[in-house]
């Protein structure tokens, strides 16, 4: 199936990040069967609070196709989007969002909000959560484990 395929490229993205001491998020943006964008979390490695896998692959995705809508386009992302990164998808156009896992504390595609389906603003996104779900809790618990333990 396409849609655990392009998970395990996001996940291969989030164990970069993880790997380099980042929360592990990752993110590709498919396009007609491509790949057009990929990103991990760089929060610290940039010192830029935006740097979040979502945005990442978006503005990777944007400069492929040279234009800022992304029509026609998917977002697997491992974790559940924030308010920012949610907000990005649906100025961005994206077609589709796919995630992991909730996020509890924060993500804005379910759990603590619903941007991205919010019948005030002019684009929403068909959403499908949890796939890979346990592969994607799995890399965040691992992380902050060893966080703790460090």
């Amino acid at each position: 199936m396409d849609q655990v395929k392009w998970m395990r490229e996001a996940l291969t993205e989030a164990r970069q990040a993880a790997s380099l001491g980042e929360v592990p998020v990752g993110a590709v943006v498919v396009c007609a069967g491509e790949i057009i964008g990929r990103g991990y979390n760089r929060r610290e490695i940039d010192g830029d609070p935006l740097a979040h896998a979502e945005i990442l692959a978006i503005r990777q995705a944007a400069e492929v196709v040279g234009n800022w809508r992304l029509t026609g386009c998917g977002l697997y992302v491992t974790l559940e989007p924030c308010a920012m990164c949610a907000g990005a998808l649906v100025n961005s156009r994206v077609e589709r969002l796919i995630f992991g896992t909730r996020d509890p504390k924060a993500g804005y595609c379910g759990s603590l909000g619903n941007l991205v389906a919010d019948p005030r603003l002019n684009h929403r996104l068909e959403v499908t959560e949890g796939v890979l779900s346990d592969e994607c809790a799995e890399e965040i618990r691992r992380f902050f484990s060893k966080l703790r333990q460090g």
